[in-house]
């Protein structure tokens, strides 16, 4: 295994980009002709259409300031609309054209309305009775109604408690003239390819979408394996770029795999610090010699794993690696780190851990090493504070559902191992299976229906914002699914709703300056969602690498109590369109809303902050940086006084933060006489709180003088050794 010293800068070569070893045409050709398996085919249920949600809405009264009407239509359960205490009071909706209706919901608050009427009008001053009722006993009330209006309105007239009328969503549904609603479910393209145990000549099609994918850093090819529940033998799936294998049980251990998932870097002469955008999931492998391969770096997941042996995570030989991360799996014996320079394990049950390089990360992991940084570098935690596992599809019987795991609270352990997992399935008729060529317009148009979206893997290009709007909606996406915002706008966009699921898709920025490409929450959202708050899984943001590309800011964080589960936030060091201004970006992470948890926060390379955290009570377990490699000089990265930006700043205003495991490493290509003044700013308050933070000079091109703030030794020479604070302040 390398010595520390051994270590040269990671990434300073550009990728090798040959020829590829067969054609893509000829590939695609061979694959709808040869080796496509489709999904069986899903009962496409049309939703009615909510019209009603974010639409202006009034009220004869409020009880107070924070029970506007407005709360009745935002999608959020956990606030509402409530009236002063007398009859009749009426609350409407204005749905900005007239519509044809079909039904309305009403979740009543426990005071509710005994009688009541649901009334339409055209004009906002006629109107006509479409239900109504002297019977009511609150709860969630579902009325199917027939009528043309652009106004809907529920009129009180005798209450069921001494308290007003209380209303914690009013939706209404129906049809506009923008065409009939759209289909839920269908097959998944031909880009995902499955498999069942008597499908002939497995290894062959994973062999050949291999030979494409193999060095395709920046190519435009995107795949989804599944295997269905079953045993297969003798098989070895090495995982390119873009690529993903999934089992589709209920549990890892009904989808097994004699023979092993493997990545390694022969592509790159043996070097894993390029091995991006992959991942596996959901199986069991019993590894042909005792060990699987997971040799990656940045945004290569290893989820919900079951592992009948060991797993090596380095190349072969032994060459450089910079992970990575594993979620809600078990590996029966020891993970081999070897020349990993950093990795993060979450809520997971490993036989032993060897080595470590920088940065070794564990929460809430049965058989971790125990506590030690600096030396051994292992930071341990004995849970993770707040936990849900990633959404995934499978098989029930002969449906395919997608399975929403649980919340969990001080989660040690993965999440399938007493049994039956906890969480809710969601049928694949309730989603709208995007494919390339999709518009965003259609994306919405099937999110306003109250459809959730399954991005089938490809590339996907956006004129106009993707707008999650409905408190719960899953946006899933396979193979790396890849959304391109055009003109400038933000790529996708969730309102301040609880309970919010976006996993496993990349966002690549667009030629035209976006101001963000992922927002969670409008700016100012104050909502509290830590009983269901929203997750970030797997999805990635890139700038530049597969072309010129644009952002002031990557990933922005308005919700309270949001979890980002692992994402890496990459503007370009390499590939097509980089350069200081060519691919420009400021900042990559940048958190406004309280109560924030991130978990695996892989940032690097932006042109100002990396992370800028101005919420209060955020925290971060593992954090890995590398500053821009591109600054010109030291005045590019000049901030007032100080010299460089920090790569995790926490804004003075703050006054609770608290993070475990985070390191910073600059290499200025450059310019190598840059002096980073610290990687980590932060106000010096009781309530915020650092343990186990590093600083590392890459091949001594450029130097941070402290760790953070002014605390932690300087870096110095070629030797990259790095500076640590076992604890701050």
């Amino acid at each position: 295994m390398p010595l520390l010293s051994d270590h040269p800068p990671r990434r300073s070569a550009p990728p090798r980009r040959g020829p590829s070893k067969i054609s893509v045409a000829a590939l695609a050709a061979a694959l709808v002709a040869a080796l496509l398996v489709l999904l069986p085919s899903t009962a496409a249920t049309a939703a009615p259409t909510l019209l009603s949600q974010g639409k202006p809405a009034t009220a004869s009264s409020v009880e107070g300031a924070g029970t506007p009407a407005s709360a009745a239509v935002d999608g959020d359960n956990g606030t509402r609309w409530s009236s002063q205490f007398a009859d009749p009071q009426w609350i409407q909706v204005d749905l900005g054209a007239n519509a044809q209706m079909s039904q309305v919901v009403l979740r009543w608050e426990t005071a509710a309305a005994k009688a009541y009427r649901v009334e339409l009008s055209t004009d906002g001053a006629n109107w006509s009775t479409a239900y109504s009722t002297a019977n009511g006993t609150g709860g969630v009330q579902t009325h199917d109604i027939t009528g043309t209006a652009r106004y809907v309105r529920v009129y009180g007239t005798q209450r069921t408690t001494g308290y007003g009328y209380s209303l914690w969503e009013f939706q209404v549904y129906g049809t506009t003239g923008t065409g009939p609603a759209l289909p839920g479910g269908g097959d998944l393209g031909p880009n995902v390819i499955v498999f069942d145990p008597s499908t002939p000549n497995i290894q062959a099609k994973l062999d050949q979408v291999f030979a494409q994918q193999e060095s395709a850093q920046f190519g435009s090819g995107r795949y989804q394996f599944l295997f269905k529940p079953g045993t297969y033998n003798g098989l070895n799936a090495q995982i390119g770029f873009y690529t993903s294998i999934s089992g589709l049980g209920l549990n890892p251990d009904d989808t097994t795999i004699n023979g092993d998932v493997t990545v390694d870097a022969g592509w790159f002469n043996g070097n894993a610090t390029q091995n991006f955008w992959r991942s596996a999931e959901n199986l069991a492998l019993n590894p042909v010699n005792g060990t699987d391969r997971w040799a990656v770096s940045q945004a290569a997941p290893f989820r919900r794993m079951h592992v009948k042996g060991g797993l090596n995570l380095a190349p072969s030989g032994y060459g450089w690696a910079s992970g990575g991360y594993i979620a809600d799996s078990k590996i029966d014996g020891q993970v081999g780190n070897y020349s990993q320079q950093q990795w993060y394990t979450r809520d997971s049950s490993i036989g032993g851990w060897s080595n470590g390089v920088w940065n070794q990360v564990f929460s809430g992991t049965q058989g971790a090493p125990a506590q030690s940084f600096p030396e051994p570098r292992y930071t341990t935690l004995d849970t993770t504070p707040v936990s849900r596992e990633k959404p995934f599809l499978y098989l029930d019987g002969a449906e395919y559902k997608v399975f929403v795991p649980a919340k969990r609270v001080n989660a040690r352990g993965t999440s399938w191992g007493n049994g039956t997992p906890q969480g809710t399935s969601i049928p694949l008729s309730q989603f709208y299976v995007v494919k390339p060529g999709t518009s965003a317009a259609t994306m919405n148009q099937a999110l306003a229906q109250g459809l959730h979206l399954l991005f089938t893997p490809g590339v996907y290009h956006v004129d106009q914002t993707i707008q999650v709007n409905r408190a719960d909606t899953v946006v899933l996406g396979l193979g790396l699914a890849t959304i391109v915002p055009d003109n400038g706008v933000t790529a996708m966009k969730v309102a301040d709703v609880d309970g919010v699921k976006l996993a496993g898709f990349l966002i690549d920025a667009g030629t035209v300056n976006s101001p963000s490409l992922l927002e969670v929450g409008p700016a100012g959202a104050t909502t509290d969602h830590a009983n269901n708050p929203t997750t970030v899984q797997d999805v990635f943001i890139r700038v530049g690498g597969a072309g010129a590309g644009k952002a002031t800011a990557g990933m922005v964080i308005n919700s309270r109590s949001t979890i980002v589960d692992h994402t890496w936030i990459w503007r370009a060091d390499h590939g097509d369109g980089v350069g200081w201004e060519t691919n420009r970006s400021d900042y990559g992470f940048r958190v406004n809303g309280d109560d924030v948890l991130a978990t695996g926060l892989f940032v690097e390379h932006f042109n100002k902050y990396d992370v800028e955290w101005n919420g209060e009570r955020g925290r971060t377990i593992f954090f890995q940086n590398e500053k821009s490699y591109d600054a010109p000089n030291q005045a590019a990265v000049q901030n007032g006084s100080v010299r460089g930006f920090a790569a995790y700043k926490v804004a003075d205003s703050v006054n609770t933060h608290e993070g475990w495991g985070l390191g910073s490493y600059c290499y200025y290509n450059v310019d190598p006489t840059i002096v980073q003044d610290h990687g980590f700013e932060v106000p010096v308050k009781p309530g915020v709180k650092f343990h186990d933070l590093l600083v590392v000079s890459l091949g001594g091109n450029g130097q941070y003088a402290h760790v953070v703030n002014n605390t932690g030794a300087a870096t110095s020479g070629t030797s990259t050794t790095p500076s640590t604070v076992v604890s701050f302040p």
